[in-house]
């Protein structure tokens, strides 16, 4: 499983080449739209800002899956925006905006997952590495 150095590596990466390119290279992966996500640190109390993909939109809300690639511990910004829902998501090349995140019910999962792993099979690959269920998030408009 890739070790914190490896995600914060690849974090680092994508934002250079976004920055080098003009958002031209990495603005999407695979078919994904590319999100930068804003936590606030459960420990900390200080922003932490991600980098992940999207491979589904349900209305105007975002999802993104929790899977720290098929690791059995969850991504820290998962634990963070458990703790403190309130999130700032922005899409390449556009403006942040306030979201809420809530992770899906058992009847979204179940509904969204196969559309998922279906489209994008590195997700199905993910789940059998682990043994814990990977969570799928909604990041939804803030009211």
């Amino acid at each position: 499983m890739p070790s914190d150095l490896v995600l914060k590596t690849m974090n680092a990466v994508h934002r250079a080449m976004l920055t080098l390119t003009g958002n031209r290279l990495g603005a999407s992966f695979g078919g994904m739209p590319s999100l930068e996500l804003t936590t606030i640190g459960r420990r900390s109390g200080k922003p932490r800002s991600v980098m992940l993909t999207s491979p589904l939109r349900e209305g105007e809300s975002y999802v993104v899956v929790a899977s720290r690639g098929g690791d059995d511990i969850h991504p820290a910004w998962f634990l963070n925006l458990r703790e403190n829902p309130d999130v700032e998501v922005r899409l390449v090349g556009q403006a942040s905006q306030r979201m809420r995140a809530r992770v899906a019910t058992p009847e979204e999962r179940a509904r969204m997952w196969p559309l998922i792993a279906g489209r994008y099979r590195n997700y199905a690959g993910y789940q059998q590495r682990t043994k814990r269920e990977i969570p799928l998030v909604l990041l939804e408009p803030a009211t």
